[in-house]
């Protein structure tokens, strides 16, 4: 198996066979985000992503789940993806699941039908990044979609019969647009109706197009309390059918979770305890990436 640079997976992959398919991102403009600053998007020969495939099999054949890398593997052509599926089940025969990251853009630029052949064909879960609600905040971050972009790729993504995780980013509004930006999250949320919920919280990479902004006093991060004032917001205001939800990623100050809306006070409850002091958060020195 053969990977470039680093590598990057949701927390809930953290047992699965990561495949790099793709190298970098398509879109690679997010401002925030240096994941993949130092790669040139392409799509792997498919011949390397199938030897790959073969040595694993070999090395982890009882493996259960596979996260297909990097930044939105989904851009990858139809064909591309149903001859590594094949590939995947013919490798895994305990395979159980496999998931990619994925964009609003990648997801409205395949068919219905060709999404449904993907689910078909076991592509389950795609992880989507909207990270705001807001449309100014998704202008300002450079996200390369709208709030109606994400509520129709979840509405595809959903009627081809696929799992959605929507992961949200604490602070992405700044303190200028904390308000608005939790707000409408929850909003979007509620639209996108997803099946697993991650928030995770913003860290300003040195590097970054955010960095130089925040460098010349055009963005200000909100301080830890605000930011849990935001996921409050969240958690109180989103109204998704039955969704698990998570804040398990080494970014957060606090981690929680339970299912929402069932666990939705239980939550709050944790939350507000934070907000008063009453809970220890997460050291800036145990915070990661």
């Amino acid at each position: 198996m053969r990977y470039e640079g680093k590598l990057y997976r949701p927390p809930s992959e953290a047992y699965s066979y990561i495949l790099q398919a793709t190298i970098g991102c398509s879109h690679n403009l997010c401002t925030y985000c240096d994941m993949y600053r130092d790669k040139k998007f392409r799509v792997r020969d498919l011949d390397e992503t199938l030897e790959d495939i073969e040595v694993a099999s070999k090395r982890h054949p009882n493996t259960e789940k596979v996260f297909v890398a990097d930044g939105d593997a989904l851009i990858s052509k139809l064909q591309d993806w149903l001859t590594i599926l094949e590939a995947l089940k013919s490798a895994f025969p305990r395979l159980r699941q496999v998931s990619c990251y994925a964009t609003a853009e990648n997801v409205l630029e395949k068919s219905e039908q060709e999404l449904k052949t993907l689910r078909e064909a076991g592509l389950g879960l795609l992880y989507i990044g909207p990270e705001s609600g807001d449309d100014k905040t998704l202008k300002r971050i450079v996200k390369g979609a709208s709030y109606a972009d994400h509520v129709e790729a979840a509405t595809r993504a959903h009627a081809a019969g696929m799992k959605i995780s929507v992961i949200m980013l604490l602070g992405a509004g700044g303190a200028a647009r904390s308000t608005e930006h939790a707000r409408e999250s929850a909003r979007l949320i509620t639209a996108m109706d997803p099946e697993y919920l991650a928030a995770l919280t913003l860290t300003i990479v040195p590097g970054t197009p955010m960095a130089r902004l925040a460098d010349k006093g055009g963005f200000t991060l909100p301080d830890p309390l605000a930011m849990l004032g935001e996921l409050r917001t969240m958690v109180a205001e989103s109204k998704p059918s039955d969704a698990l939800f998570r804040t398990n990623h080494a970014s957060n100050y606090l981690p929680t979770g339970g299912r929402l809306p069932a666990d939705r006070d239980d939550i709050v409850a944790t939350i507000d305890a934070a907000l008063a002091g009453k809970l220890k958060l997460r050291g800036e020195r145990y915070r990661g990436l």
